[in-house]
């Protein structure tokens, strides 16, 4: 029987919908998301997607996984926690390989016991510092982290779900379900080749990849100059200034120390003491780091706003021009939080390390300051003061870091989940809405953390993939596979299914894939008296390794923002890695699952 000949027209239509919007997507003349709508819009106009469908995707599980995943990464992140909790092994692992080795066993192994998007979004902030420190992409890292978490899913039972439909699908053929580490010879064999593949095979990934650059970033500014207070209780306290800059790995400068009011020279032996107040420079991040960390306390931060102000209060960068107020003034004799209710808490100024109280420095065009005051009131006042906002720049400089607790409310989102209590998608959406309620992160920055592309993309892609269930389509291709393999021996058979599975998943999502693969499986399996094992084991493994889009795991999607990655550059470092489970996986499955 002939393949094509065995489909209707919806049928080809529905796959002609999905190898065009492929061809769309490699040839990267429009934007990802702007090719989901084009596919979405033929697959209406050709009827293969109803109007009542269409937009289904938009509430489907997958959107909501990867936009609260991206909340919760962002939350992690603003805490600093795990930066510190890294800090220890950033400096003994300098060289990018060995980098990429320790983020993606980390991710990899996590994921044998956790969902595996949420040991991903825990690592991503991680590997955003560490490649910013290493001067590298992070391309480098995100991509194969992303493959490490498919992989390390393979391990368990509850590493994925395909494990769990195939360990079902198991249970109503022979009686006897597939136990929790039943898959772990064959998924750990399989995490542990990845592993040292990706160690090398990074290199094909393409070295120009980077997320979009901010704004701040574009004008390279490098030093904030800031005041901040040592209260009692700190870990600076008793501390000398070369070990404070020690502990901070040579992050931030002491440019001078003020002590009852009397200003001092910042020699490396001398002693830090409560209510010390320093004159640290250094860059945003560096300083954010530091004082919460050392919790100190920023100057101005704790003044009342004015009568009728917001409550929230929040930070804004802003360059001093030409016709400004401010220029030839200090902050001081203006009166800034007297006259306009705002608080200069930081100062860059291009080629000049400043050392003197905030209130004392003189204001020049070109200076960029950071202002802090009730968020209604911000863009009013700059507009009084002669300053222009450095737009889509965020800087948290001094902002209130929750510490443990987005990794605690992470942490019981992934209990809840593993153990069957609700759902990944219920879980991480309450996880997300708690990090905003409990001021882990504030509303502002959450939807600035949400890459709103990538989920126009999901939305779209979802009902234009499932036109190939509900036109019958995969069921047609599910059935010529089954005619195919019955001509091969028993290894060439598991191959083609492990093939076949890895094929699919991208188009439908990793849970349909098994749904319509098992059954498949499972009755080639029993028509030629073979044991089912082989074959459900090799629907699981391929069903959860997607290395060649961005759309068929939600991991993949996750790391497509900040990696900056192209439709195409999956394929680059996933089609080589998909051939090594193929070569690997086969005769692994065959080896722990006999088919006789």
């Amino acid at each position: 029987m002939a393949f094509s000949h065995a489909m209707n027209t919806p049928q080809l239509l529905s796959v002609g919908v999905l190898v065009g919007m492929m061809l769309l997507f490699i040839w990267g003349k429009f934007r990802y998301d702007m090719v989901a709508v084009i596919a979405l819009l033929a697959a209406l106009a050709l009827g293969i997607v109803s109007p009542k469908q269409a937009f289904t995707g938009f509430s489907d599980d997958i959107v909501i996984i990867v936009a609260s995943a991206l909340v919760l990464s962002g939350a992690v992140q603003r805490s600093g926690v795990i930066e510190r909790a890294m800090l220890v092994l950033q400096k003994r692992v300098t060289h990018v390989r060995s980098q990429l080795l320790l983020l993606s066993a980390s991710v990899g192994f996590a994921s044998a016991l956790v969902k595996n998007i949420g040991a991903l979004a825990m690592m991503i902030p991680v590997a955003l510092q560490i490649s910013k420190k290493a001067g590298v992409s992070p391309a480098a890292y995100l991509m194969p982290m992303s493959f490490a978490s498919l992989l390390g899913g393979l391990i368990t039972l509850i590493g994925t779900s395909p494990n769990i439909i195939v360990s079902r699908v198991r249970e109503e053929m022979t009686g006897q379900p597939f136990g929790m580490f039943d898959y772990a010879p064959v998924g750990l064999g399989l995490t542990l080749v990845g592993l040292v593949f990706l160690r090398f095979g990074y290199r094909l990934l393409p070295r120009d990849r980077r997320a979009a650059p901010t704004l701040g970033e574009a004008i390279d500014i490098q030093d904030y100059v800031t005041e901040a207070e040592i209260p009692a209780g700190s870990p600076a306290v008793d501390e000398t200034v070369a070990a404070f800059r020690e502990r901070h790995d040579g992050e931030v400068m002491v440019t001078a120390i003020l002590r009852s009011g009397i200003r001092s020279t910042p020699f490396p032996d001398a002693v830090l003491k409560p209510e010390d107040v320093l004159i640290l420079a250094g860059s945003p991040d560096s300083l954010e780091r530091v004082i919460a960390s050392d919790r100190l306390e920023l100057e101005g931060a704790h003044r009342e706003a004015p009568d009728g102000a917001s409550s929230e209060v929040g930070v804004i960068e802003a360059v001093i021009g030409t016709e400004s107020p401010l220029i030839g003034r200090t902050a001081g004799r203006l009166g800034l939080h007297e006259r306009f209710g705002v608080n200069l808490i930081a100062v860059s100024r291009r080629g000049d390390r400043l050392a003197r109280r905030l209130g004392d420095v003189m204001l020049e065009p070109g200076d960029v300051i950071v202002l802090q005051g009730p968020l209604d009131l911000l863009f009013e006042r700059l507009g009084e003061l002669g300053c222009l906002p450095l737009a889509q720049r965020t800087l948290r400089l001094g902002s209130a870091r929750k510490g443990l607790l987005p990794i605690a409310i992470l942490g019981a989102a992934m209990l809840a989940t593993a153990l069957g209590y609700v759902p990944v998608a219920v879980a991480f959406f309450a996880a997300a809405g708690l990090t905003i309620l409990s001021g882990a992160l504030p509303v502002r920055e959450a939807y600035d953390h949400i890459e709103w592309p990538i989920l126009v993309m999901l939305g779209a892609l979802i009902p234009v993939s499932d036109s190939l269930r509900t036109t019958g389509a995969s069921q047609i291709i599910g059935d010529w596979l089954g005619n195919f393999a019955a001509t091969l021996p028993p290894w060439g058979a598991v191959a083609l299914i492990l093939a076949a599975a890895m094929a699919v998943t991208p188009f439908l999502n990793n849970a349909a894939t098994v749904l319509v693969m098992a059954p498949i499986a499972a009755t080639f399996a029993s028509e030629l008296g073979y044991r089912p094992e082989a074959f459900l084991m090799a629907t699981a493994v391929g069903a959860g390794c997607d290395f060649l889009t961005p759309i068929g795991h939600q991991c993949n999607t996750l790391v497509m923002g900040p990696g900056g990655y192209r439709f195409g550059d999956y394929a680059r470092l996933g089609a080589p890695l998909s051939v090594i489970v193929l070569v690997v996986g086969t005769p692994l499955i065959l080896w722990v699952w006999p088919v006789h």
